[in-house]
C-alpha cells in the first residue's frame, strides 16, 4: 500500500469521523448524567510551540512537526505516514515488535489515563468490592403506626449511588415496617448521590428520593428502569414511600445509632467498565481517591509493572490535564493488568468497551463487517490540550492471533487522529489474516450496574436480599 492510497483513506475517515463526533456531541447534551466526556475539537491552526502547566514530572513538548522513525519487519507499515507528534507500539503477545514509533518518549495518553486508574483500583480492592451505604437510626420503631421514632442516618461514599439507590432504601424501610420518620435525616459529610460530592445537595436529592411526595419524573423513570434492568419488575408491591418530617443535615453519626441495613452497589468490575466505556471522568477520579489520589495511582502502577516514573507521571486520575505516559510504559501495564485479569478468570471485555458492540466511546469504531468486536480498548480525547490530544490503546483480534498496541497522538487534528488510529489498526489487522471478533456476549451497562443488594447487619453477603 503507497503513501498516496493510505493518505486518501485517512482523509476519507477523517470525514466520517467528524460526523460521529458530532453525533455524540449532540447525544452528550441531553443526558443527565455527566457518561460522557465534553470533547470540543479546536479547528484553528495549533500553535507550534504550546507551553504545559509546570507541573513536576511533566515534560515539556517541542515543536509540532510531524517525526516519525517506524520500525516494523512488515514493509508496508514502514511506509505509514503519521500525523502530528505520534508514539506507537505494537506488539504480539509474545512480546515481538509489529510496529513501533518514538514509544520510549512521553505524551499525553488523555483518558487512557483511567486504564491506570483502573487497574490500581481491582488491583487494590479485587473485582467484587461492593460500595458499602448504611442506613442507621437512634430511635425506635411502632410497628403499629409505621413509624421511625427518632432520626434516619445514611452513611457511605459510593460514587455510583444514584437516584434510584434512594428509593430502593425507601422500599426496604417500608419492608421493616416504616413508613414515617418523625425525626430528621441526616448524612455524613462524605456522603455523595447523583453525582454530587456536596453532601447538603446529595442530602436533599435523598430526601426526595426517599420521601414520595417530594419525587420528580426522573426520579420515578430512574426507579423503573432499575426494576427492569435487575429483574425486579413486577416483584416490588406498590410505590415506596416514606414520609421524613423533619430536617434535612450534615453531621456524624452519634455513637448510640444501631445500623438497620446497608445498600451494595454493584460488583466493583461494572463500575469500571461502565466508567471506561463511557470515559465518565467523574467515576474515574472518584476512584483514584479511593486509593489517595493520582500520585497513589502512578505509585502502584510503577512499583507492579516496573515502569520509571519519568516514563509514568500522572497529574490526575481521569486524565483531564498534563498527564505524561510512554508507550511502552503503557504496553507494560496492559501486559500486567491482563495477567492480573486471567487470575479471575476475566480479560479486558470485561473492563473495557468492545468496538462496535459496547454503547460508549468505541460504539461507532470498528463497527462494520468482521471488524465489529475485534478490538477492545480505551479512547483518549483532548481537543485543546497540548495542541489536541488522542489516544487508543487496548487489543486487537486477527485470524493470526491478538496483538496489544497504544498509540499516542498529540499537536494536531483530533478527527484527523482518529481516522488515522482507525485505519492504522485496521491495515496491521490485515497483515494477519484480516480482523475477527472476540469471543463476546455484550451484556448492557444498565443491566451490569443495577447488580445492587441489601444486607443487613452479621448476614452473610452470599445470600441475596431483594432491594
Amino acid at each position: 500500500m503507497t503513501r498516496f492510497t493510505i493518505n486518501r483513506a485517512f482523509r476519507l475517515s477523517a470525514v466520517f469521523a467528524v460526523w460521529i463526533c458530532s453525533t455524540f456531541a449532540v447525544f452528550g447534551q441531553n443526558t443527565n448524567k455527566p457518561l460522557l466526556q465534553d470533547i470540543k475539537v479546536q479547528q484553528t491552526t495549533v500553535s507550534a510551540t504550546p507551553v504545559p502547566s509546570q507541573t513536576p514530572g511533566v515534560q515539556k513538548i517541542g515543536s509540532s512537526t510531524a517525526v516519525s522513525s517506524i520500525n516494523s519487519s512488515i514493509p508496508v507499515l514502514r511506509e505509514v505516514s503519521i500525523p502530528g507528534y505520534s508514539g506507537i507500539l505494537v506488539e504480539s503477545m509474545d512480546g515481538k515488535v509489529v510496529m513501533e514509533n518514538l514509544s520510549g518518549l512521553n505524551y499525553n495518553p488523555a483518558s487512557n489515563v483511567k486504564i491506570a486508574t483502573s487497574y490500581a483500583v481491582l488491583k487494590t480492592f479485587g473485582p467484587e468490592f461492593r460500595f458499602p451505604t448504611s442506613v442507621w437510626t437512634d430511635g425506635t420503631i411502632d410497628q403499629t403506626t409505621g413509624t421511625l421514632y427518632g432520626n434516619l442516618y445514611i452513611s457511605g461514599k459510593d460514587p455510583s449511588f444514584n437516584l434510584e439507590h434512594g428509593v430502593a432504601i425507601s422500599n426496604e424501610l417500608n419492608r421493616l415496617g416504616i413508613r414515617t420518620v418523625s425525626g430528621d435525616l441526616v448524612v455524613t459529610d462524605q456522603f455523595i448521590m447523583n453525582y454530587s460530592t456536596v453532601p447538603q445537595r446529595a442530602a436533599t436529592t435523598l430526601q426526595a428520593s426517599v420521601d414520595g411526595t417530594k419525587r420528580n419524573a426522573t426520579i420515578n423513570k430512574s426507579w423503573q428502569n432499575y426494576l427492569i434492568n435487575s429483574g425486579k419488575y413486577g416483584q416490588v408491591q406498590g410505590v415506596p414511600h416514606v414520609a421524613l418530617t423533619g430536617g434535612v443535615y450534615v453531621q456524624q453519626i452519634p455513637s448510640n445509632a444501631k445500623i438497620l441495613f446497608t445498600h451494595e452497589s454493584a460488583p466493583i468490575k461494572e463500575i469500571v467498565k461502565a466508567t471506561m466505556c463511557y470515559s465518565n471522568n467523574y467515576l474515574s477520579e472518584r476512584l483514584g481517591d479511593m486509593l489517595g489520589g493520582s500520585s497513589a495511582v502512578s505509585r502502584i502502577v510503577q512499583q507492579n509493572t516496573g515502569v520509571p516514573p519519568q516514563e509514568f507521571y500522572l497529574a490526575t486520575s481521569s486524565g483531564l490535564g498534563m498527564n505524561r505516559v510512554s508507550p511502552r510504559a503503557m504496553m507494560k501495564l496492559l501486559r500486567v493488568f491482563r495477567k492480573d485479569l486471567e487470575k479471575y478468570k476475566m480479560s479486558f471485555n470485561d473492563i473495557m468497551p468492545v468496538a462496535g458492540m459496547d454503547k460508549g466511546t468505541l460504539a461507532g469504531r470498528f463497527d462494520e463487517g468482521w471488524e465489529r468486536g475485534s478490538v477492545v480498548g480505551k479512547t483518549g480525547t483532548l481537543g485543546n490540550t497540548d495542541g489536541g490530544a488522542s489516544a487508543l490503546s487496548g487489543e486487537m483480534n486477527t485470524r493470526n492471533g491478538n496483538f496489544l498496541f497504544v498509540i499516542f497522538n498529540m499537536k494536531g487534528s483530533v478527527p484527523r487522529f482518529r481516522a488515522f488510529q482507525n485505519s492504522l489498526v485496521s491495515l496491521i489487522q490485515s497483515q494477519f489474516g484480516g480482523a475477527m471478533a472476540m469471543n463476546y456476549a455484550p451484556v448492557s451497562l444498565d443491566v451490569r450496574m443495577a447488580q445492587t443488594r441489601i444486607v443487613y447487619p452479621n448476614q452473610n453477603t452470599r445470600q441475596r436480599v431483594t432491594d
